[in-house]
């Protein structure tokens, strides 16, 4: 018997075959929690500009409550309300339609304001005298500073309108935490059923609370020196720069760079060695903890050519190469009492701070989330990153494993991986995935629907194609052009 809707497919010699009629899923209905949250982001939004614009002076607690408070909770409770009700599982449906996800207007208007803003912060004064004049000049940071007094004055002990100069880095501070915990709060909700991501996501919260936002604005608060015990050389170059060593040896900031350089030189590599990269980028790192949180909807925006893969190989390195040639060169310099090379290291030091530590990491790396993906100065130039890298590429006991017998070759890891990584390329021939940019993340693990990719620790030995000799085969990767098949 032949189905009656086949045979109602009937064929017209005028207008040959219809389109067939396609099912589509109905679009689901906001529910009251989700309606109740998204009024709070907008009332939350309403009080925030009110006071940019000058229209709410002095808010105080309330002002502060009101906007960041109410922004805050009515999102983090919108994604509450989302997700309660579906599944625990992979919900990435319509990722590649949406204007947000997708490159789309909305995309690209998000990345113009989060630019917009790295710009104002990076380069606030530059700004504000081009806007007004060098006598009376036009701070558009300003009125954002004066909101977050009160919580500076609670945990700093001063408001942040009268740090001239670092209140608008306590402000960036804040933001950048409660960003971290409130897209934190959607990837527990997203990744409910996969442990690991629970446990990573609640890491990258708890040390960007506390060891990158408390802990440095209560040294404050007890009239020490602000101290980011998260962040090491070379990410944090300035932490490794002989300016930054006080003459007393017991001196409160001198013992704190000790642990950033027990950190760089001694933990870092021990730690890669037994876990890979992930220990830091994925589970410590506030640069990372942004990216896997509030970046979480745009990672498929990474590009996985080959010709991105060259790319990042020669820039991720020839950045490591430009700090550590600007920390010798200081060094000497001071060694020498600025008798040789002293402008020339100045100049150098102020060209990376510039292009490196504002633009490309900032500015590029963070606001250009919806239009490259949510590790762009991860994959691409951040120097920390490559050390890591070379470490569990050469000698780590870190890989993911891959059972290729089950791999459907469906694409779901290799689209949502961050780093630009083709997994599905290793998976489908059975290879395990050492690469030097994989930072472990663990979502193309979480995405598979066959279990066919597993995070392991295990020998440090026969991990890839060539790590018996990991040095020459590290060098001839990095010299050549990358290939589909490396191990």
């Amino acid at each position: 018997m032949i189905d009656p809707k086949v045979l109602a497919y009937d064929f017209d010699e005028e207008e040959g075959f219809r389109e067939p009629v396609t099912p589509h899923a109905e679009p689901q209905s906001w529910t009251p929690s989700q309606k109740v949250f998204l009024a709070l982001v907008v009332i939350g939004g309403v009080a925030f500009f009110a006071q940019v614009l000058g229209l709410w002076k002095n808010g105080g607690w309330i002002g502060l409550v009101a906007s960041f408070g109410l922004l805050g909770v009515g999102s983090a409770g919108w994604y509450i309300a989302k997700y309660r009700r579906l599944a625990a599982g992979i919900h990435n449906d319509r990722n590649t339609f949406s204007s947000a996800q997708a490159r789309g207007g909305v995309g690209w208007v998000a990345g113009l304001l989060m630019t917009a803003f790295y710009v104002l912060l990076y380069f606030r004064y530059p700004i504000a005298k081009l806007l007004g004049t060098a006598e009376h000049p036009r701070d558009l940071l300003a009125p954002m500073v004066a909101m977050v007094d009160p919580l500076s004055e609670l945990v700093r002990g001063k408001n942040a309108s009268g740090d001239y100069w670092g209140g608008h880095w306590f402000l960036y501070g804040f933001v950048y935490t409660l960003a971290i915990l409130v897209f934190g709060v959607r990837m527990f909700l997203r990744y409910r059923h996969n442990r690991y991501q629970l446990i990573r996501s609640g890491s990258v919260m708890f040390f960007q609370l506390v060891l990158a936002f408390l802990v440095p604005s209560f040294l404050v608060l007890f009239q020490q020196p602000e101290f980011y015990f998260s962040y090491f050389w070379p990410l944090k170059y300035s932490y490794f720069f002989p300016g930054e060593f006080p003459s007393d040896p017991l001196a409160v900031k001198r013992l704190f760079l000790y642990w950033a350089v027990v950190m760089s030189f001694v933990a870092t590599p021990v730690l890669t060695y037994l876990f890979g990269k992930r220990w830091y980028c994925s589970w410590v790192c506030g640069c990372g903890g942004l990216a896997e949180t509030a970046g979480d909807p745009w990672r498929q925006l990474s590009s996985k050519s080959t010709t991105s893969w060259w790319i990042e190989r020669w820039m991720i390195h020839a950045v490591l190469v430009a700090i550590v040639v600007l920390t010798a060169l200081l060094w000497t310099n001071s060694a020498l009492e600025g008798e040789a090379l002293g402008k020339f290291s100045q100049a150098y030091s102020e060209l990376y701070g510039l292009w490196i530590g504002s633009i490309f990491s900032g500015v590029i790396g963070v606001g250009f989330y919806p239009l490259m993906g949510s590790r762009v100065w991860c994959r691409f130039g951040c120097p920390m990153a490559a050390v890591l890298g070379i470490v569990q590429r050469v000698k780590s006991r870190f890989r993911i494993t891959t059972n290729g017998s089950q791999c459907m070759s469906c694409g779901n890891c290799s689209t949502y991986c961050e780093m630009g990584i083709d997994v599905r390329a290793y998976a489908q021939r059975g290879a395990n995935i050492v690469r030097a940019s994989c930072v472990g993340c663990g979502i193309c693990s979480a995405v598979c629907p066959r279990g066919v990719l597993k995070l392991e620790n295990g020998p440090a030995r026969d991990r890839y194609v060539g790590d018996g000799n990991p040095i020459a085969t590290f060098i001839r990767d990095a010299t050549s052009p990358p290939s589909k098949n490396e191990g």
